[in-house]
């Protein structure tokens, strides 16, 4: 990765990595407003007074025979809004954060809720801040094809094991490839401008699959990958 950007703020540590060219300051400077707490909002908590798009959950299909399962073996699954006009050929990838869990006990617990089983993710989402569609709320990609990958592994989209006494499935990695063919099936492979994102848990996994997301597109394709508070320091 040719550089670094650090740019701190209240909410945590936000690093973009620009791996091809570097990113000008005018460009640096719009990535600030990224508004994170938006786009975890759900359905319930919505106050905003203008319509705010609800954008359907996808489980991935074949989910059981690819692995790419939830920590109680449901399968995962993803939101997508399509893009229009001139964000057409544009892809915003966004990575869901929730935490890791460390040990068996937070594990089990994770897998009665929506950051360990699809079973209690919502059926529609609000798309809001980075990934809203309104040019006011979101200038630079609300015409962008936008997708928000859920997390439902504990362990930043990066793991590939099992705990069979425990009935835990740790296969992160295997929902990041497989969420990553769909995409890629569904117009991905022609985008003309890439941006990975994540916060928290989804911010470290932005920085981990942040080449992988880059060799998986066309060489002329632009590519960007942004990480909010997604370094974590073991204390």
């Amino acid at each position: 990765m040719k550089k670094l950007l650090w740019s701190l703020t209240l909410f945590g540590v936000i690093l973009i990595l620009p791996v091809n060219g570097v990113m000008e300051y005018d460009k640096m400077e719009k990535f600030t407003d990224f508004n994170g707490t938006n786009v975890y909002q759900t359905e319930n908590n919505v106050k905003s007074k203008a319509k705010v798009t609800m954008v359907g959950l996808t489980l991935i299909k074949n989910a059981a025979l690819r692995s790419a399962v939830c920590l109680d073996g449901s399968p995962a699954g993803y939101h997508f809004h399509r893009g229009s006009g001139s964000g057409a050929k544009n892809w915003l990838v966004h990575l869901e954060g929730g935490g890791w869990c460390s040990d068996t006990e937070s594990c089990e617990y994770s897998k009665r809720t929506s950051h360990g089983s699809s079973k209690h993710m919502e059926k529609k989402i609000p798309f809001t801040g980075i990934l809203s569609d309104k040019a006011s709320e979101n200038p630079d990609f609300y015409n962008w094809n936008r997708v928000k990958v859920r997390y439902c592994d504990g362990g930043s989209f990066m793991g590939d094991n099992e705990n069979k006494d425990a009935k835990l499935q740790f296969r992160g990695k295997r929902i990041w490839t497989s969420v990553m063919s769909d995409l890629l099936s569904n117009g991905m492979e022609h985008a003309k401008q890439g941006l990975l994102s994540g916060c928290s848990a989804g911010g470290l996994a932005a920085i981990f699959q942040c080449e992988d997301f880059k060799s998986s597109l066309m060489s002329s394709t632009r590519v960007k990958c942004l990480s909010d508070a997604g370094f974590f320091v073991d204390a």
